[in-house]
């Protein structure tokens, strides 16, 4: 039984500490083998041990996560943008309730602050209320105003203090148990005040408990803010799906719903109109645009017989489309799939964070009740100001930052990277890319166009160049290899198609008007013993010339040479020069002699060229680059080369059609042209950098605010103590700047 994988939409992270907690836990239990926990997507993806069957595995997975005070519904995917409608309207009615809870708590926080500091600084206060005058009043109001704010702050403690009573204490716990110390305290101070000594009317700390709830709710909202618009390059993929289309039949059309509609009706579809379905044309022509989807700014010609996708824009003239692909089969579903797959998992880079992220929370209290102890103990100074460190340890050391670090910058990244063409299938992909030393490169359609023509027919015996081209015909007729296309367009007889042997790397084999006929490379030759001698000066010239020469035999007796040429794209030599300047080593490994890929190696510039390679050979080569310690890239077709696609470090797959999920490669290439490898190289470098910038302002932010949080300035310097407030705010904004860091990654070209 093959291993089972499934994805959970999870509610109620709000930090680092809770996805690690999940993954760790998680990832100790006999069903699962591997989990990955993605806070900024609320995503977790589970692969289940050899022999589990899905529905135990999910419940199993499931309960486990809801007894972590955590929610879980399976993400069943049975319709991609309903699901993400649904989760979008969700998120968006969260974030409107937090919205609403601010300007109350804003108001009251405001003047919550004024009554307990605006004295300090010179502002007016009624007498009535001034600590000199009337300290319980005073008091009594500080307290009353702060009531209301914890009340709207309350999942901070109903969150916090359950996990921190199972052991497993998260960001909240740190806001509840730093502002539960200053309210509780603030509330000996009011007893004290009310039984006599007006002292601990400067001991109150209302208006840290209350402005710290009301500051860390604002950057929770601008955090919240902040992912909504990371995710929203999905949601730009998601809005190209139109909701209804026309269905045509008999000459007329009605407008539908998309799930009323089944393979093989017709749609008509509108100029100006996007595409719903993923359909051939029937009738009509117009130019399509597909640049949302494949990066391709300039629109496809399609005519009668071409091939459209959902959500392109079709240009000036009505098309009547046959639908071969519905719903989350279309060639836009399964781009979405790849591009949440890859904003759920996770990048080596992203393991340290991760690690710190589980033991931080515990090490931050420890280190505040230590903080505490050392002012309280061997210091001359007030146990208030034992106390205000102690909060101020609690409210600076947030985890959510470094949470945030790498899955952010990843999940922009691959949304961005889906926009530009570029189908990045994991986060491991994404880091790799930015680390390769070398590059190999197949040839035909990779270099080249691979739209190859014969351009050469050298007959032998009584065969004339007719005959010759009608058998390799017959022999090709059923295949779709770009040579082989070549062939049937030169050859101008009727062709008997017939079922060959394909015998890889080397050629094909069959029985065309009852002789035995063999069509390929020279091992071809030799493996069906067929003389070649015939054939020297031929394949010398064609070789020198850079054409690919076809032996043709029938019945065991070289018959012809044929030579097919191919052209170099365009962009070939600017895009291998550009990987040149970036220190990258470029090779080229071909199934075509080694004169003809030597030919067009040099014209060029490619550093090592491998020709006459079979599938296994190039494989093999990749391998031996690797054993060298060197990181390895392979460009392909993404079926040929599978392979060598799978040996590499990180495999760029060239798309040949609308089939996505069916293409090796680490990433897909759904733009032609090479200029998509350097989009996915450039991409993933600009990621690294954002992810280390992340990582950076992350952990600087915790190694200098936490020794100041404690008072160390103050104890080696006199210098001031941190204000809870100050803390507070600094650790909000901490998680803001990182979200709004990644989303610069939005802007990548």
């Amino acid at each position: 039984m093959s291993q089972i994988k499934f994805e959970l939409a999870i509610k109620g992270m709000h930090c680092a500490a809770c996805s690690s907690r999940i993954e760790r836990v998680v990832s100790k239990m006999a069903e699962v083998e591997k989990v990955s926990v993605s806070l900024p997507t609320n995503r977790a993806q589970v692969l289940l041990k050899d022999g589990i069957s899905k529905t135990d595995g999910v419940k199993a997975v499931i309960e486990r996560i809801e007894k972590l005070n955590f929610g879980a519904k399976l993400s069943e995917g049975a319709d991609l943008v309903k699901e993400w409608q649904k989760e979008n309207e969700e998120s968006a009615k969260a974030l409107s309730l937090q919205f609403k809870s601010l300007p109350p708590m804003i108001a009251l926080a405001v003047v919550l602050l004024y009554i307990s500091m605006g004295h300090m600084v010179g502002l007016p206060l009624p007498t009535l209320i001034t600590p000199e005058v009337s300290p319980s009043v005073f008091a009594l109001i500080q307290l009353l105003l702060v009531l209301p704010i914890m009340y709207l702050g309350l999942h901070f403690y109903r969150d916090g203090l359950s996990n921190l009573i199972q052991g497993a204490p998260n960001m909240d716990s740190l806001v509840a148990v730093g502002t539960g110390a200053a309210f509780l305290y603030s509330i000996y101070s009011t007893l004290m005040i009310f039984t006599g000594d007006a002292s601990f009317a400067m001991n109150l700390y209302f208006e840290s408990c209350g402005v710290l709830i009301a500051m860390i709710s604002i950057g929770q909202y601008m955090e919240a803010k902040s992912k909504r618009k990371a995710s929203d390059a999905i949601g730009s993929l998601m809005r190209l799906v139109p909701q209804t289309a026309r269905r045509y039949e008999k000459g007329s059309s009605e407008v539908v719903k998309l799930s009323e509609l089944m393979l093989g009706d017709a749609v008509l579809v509108q100029p100006g109109e996007r595409i719903p379905v993923d359909g051939t044309v029937l009738e009509g022509a117009s130019e399509v645009d597909q640049s949302l989807l494949t990066g391709e700014s300039i629109p496809v010609a399609v005519k009668e017989g071409g091939s459209v996708i959902a959500g392109s824009l079709n240009g000036t003239h009505p098309l009547i489309v046959k639908i071969t692909h519905l719903g989350n089969d279309t060639t836009l579903a399964q781009i979405i799939r790849l591009v949440r797959s890859a904003q759920s998992s996770k990048a080596p880079v992203a393991a340290l964070a991760d690690r710190v992220s589980f033991y931080f929370v515990p090490i931050v209290m420890v280190l505040s009740v230590l903080t505490f102890c050392a002012w309280a103990l061997f210091s001359d100074e007030p146990i208030s100001l034992a106390v205000k460190a102690m909060i101020s340890v609690l409210v600076i050391a947030c985890p959510c930052a470094m949470g945030l670090a790498t899955p952010t910058s990843i999940m922009v990244a691959t949304a961005r990277g889906a926009q530009l063409g570029v189908l990045i299938k994991n986060a491991v992909a994404l880091e790799m890319a930015g680390k390769v030393d070398v590059i190999a490169f197949d040839k035909t359609g990779t270099l080249t166009l691979g739209q190859p023509k014969v351009v050469d027919t050298v007959t032998f015996s009584d065969y004339s160049k007719e005959a010759a081209l009608r058998l390799a015909a017959s022999l090709e007729a059923r295949s779709e290899h770009p040579i082989a296309k070549a062939i049937l367009a030169a050859n101008k007889e009727e062709v008997f198609a017939t079922q060959p042997t394909v015998l890889p790397g080397l050629g094909l084999v069959g029985v065309v008007d009852g002789q035995k006929v063999a069509l390929g490379n020279a091992s071809l030759m030799v493996h069906e013993s067929v003389d070649i001698g015939l054939a020297k000066d031929a394949l010398s010239r064609m070789s020198s010339l850079a054409r690919t020469p076809l032996l043709l035999a029938v019945n065991g007796k070289l018959i012809s040479v044929i030579g097919v040429a191919d052209t170099v794209r365009p962009e070939s030599n600017r895009v291998l020069k550009a990987l040149r300047q970036m220190g990258i080593r470029t090779l080229m490994i071909s199934g075509d002699n080694k004169r003809t890929a030597q030919k067009i190696a040099s014209e060029l510039g490619i550093d090592e060229v491998y020709g006459e390679a079979l599938p296994q050979d190039k494989a093999r080569i990749i391998g031996e680059l690797q054993a060298k310690g060197l990181k390895v890239a392979m460009v392909g077709d993404g079926l040929n080369d599978a392979p060598a696609l799978a040996q590499a470090d990180i495999g760029f797959a060239v798309a040949d059609g609308v089939d996505v999920s069916a293409q090796a490669g680490d990433v897909i290439l759904m733009r032609h042209g090479l200029e998509s490898v350097l989009t996915a190289l450039r991409l993933s470098k600009a990621a690294l950098r954002n992810i280390y910038q992340n990582l950076g302002w992350a952990f600087g932010y915790n190694i200098l605010g936490i020794p100041v949080a404690m008072g160390v300035l103050h104890a080696l310097w006199g210098g001031p103590m941190l204000s809870p407030m100050i803390g507070g705010t600094a650790m909000a904004l901490s998680s803001t700047s990182v979200v709004l860091n990644a989303l610069r990654l939005r802007f990548f070209k």
